[in-house]
């Protein structure tokens, strides 16, 4: 559900996850808090999430993660939505880029009680 393509860095090697075609996306809503220096200065809260399929059995779902944060101040816990985790978990190139992820993250913190 991202438009690039997803490496996945397993102890069994590496799985690359082209784009499906279909994107979901987080709308925003900005709003005007103020100006430091002349700058306009925003808030930012996340609108609807948009471009996602209900959970259907034996599916999961990659998405950015704008949209699992989207998710996640909803309160939406879908056990079959996951984002890259380009933080922690990323494996950089000598410029600093990701090249791939090692690990996933999960709408809920209590993701292994939903999955039972």
């Amino acid at each position: 559900m991202t438009p690039h393509l997803i490496r996945l860095i397993t102890p069994d090697g590496v799985v690359e996850i082209p784009p499906s075609g279909q994107v979901a996306r987080v709308g925003e809503v900005r709003k005007k808090a103020g100006e430091v220096e002349g700058l306009p200065v925003f808030a930012v809260e996340y609108g609807e999430v948009e471009g996602l399929p209900p959970s259907r059995p034996g599916t999961r779902y990659l998405v950015s993660r704008p949209v699992l944060d989207a998710l996640r101040a909803r309160g939406v816990q879908r056990p079959d939505v996951f984002a890259p985790d380009t933080g922690a978990g990323a494996v950089r190139n000598e410029k600093g880029e990701v090249v791939g992820v090692k690990s996933l993250l999960s709408p809920s913190p209590s993701f292994l009680e939903v999955i039972g």
